[in-house]
């Protein structure tokens, strides 16, 4: 007999072309934090004021990834298991800085692959990031 670990619950129908989700949340200092200790990504540009004052940008920028991962939020609300990721990083993204994840479903193939095209935007509307994201939705319980 097999006992769930977790509650049951069903996870979304698997997505369809036209499906949107957006997502919207300010990336603090803290956040940044958490994100150079777990990647160690202790570039200047994330991490030291006096380096960064004299770049064109002037403050402490959040890493990339960071801003690119609150796409994986969206991914989830799908089960979606991303296999392939193209990122284009537009603009440098600020801590304390607002930014909104979107994703819509341009494609899905006969064997069920699906493509997102994404973008995160900043609080004036200015397009900091643009990704193209193909995996598999899951539809299973868990």
């Amino acid at each position: 007999m097999k006992t769930p670990l977790m509650p049951r619950r069903m996870v979304q129908d698997a997505p369809f072309v036209g499906a949107k989700a957006a997502f919207t949340r300010t990336l603090t200092e803290s956040d940044v934090s958490l994100f150079i200790g777990v990647t160690w990504d202790m570039n200047p540009l994330h991490t030291d004021d006096s380096y960064v004052s004299a770049t064109p940008i002037k403050k402490r920028i959040v890493p990339g990834l960071l801003t690119a991962s609150l796409l994986t939020h969206l991914g989830g609300l799908w089960a979606f298991l991303a296999n392939e990721f193209h990122f284009e990083l537009l603009a440098p993204v600020y801590i304390g800085e607002t930014i909104t994840a979107e994703a819509e479903v341009v494609e899905v193939s006969e064997r069920g692959k699906i493509v997102l095209k994404c973008r995160c935007i900043n609080a004036k509307g200015e397009e900091v990031l643009r990704a193209e994201i193909k995996g598999f939705p899951g539809k299973f319980e868990a």
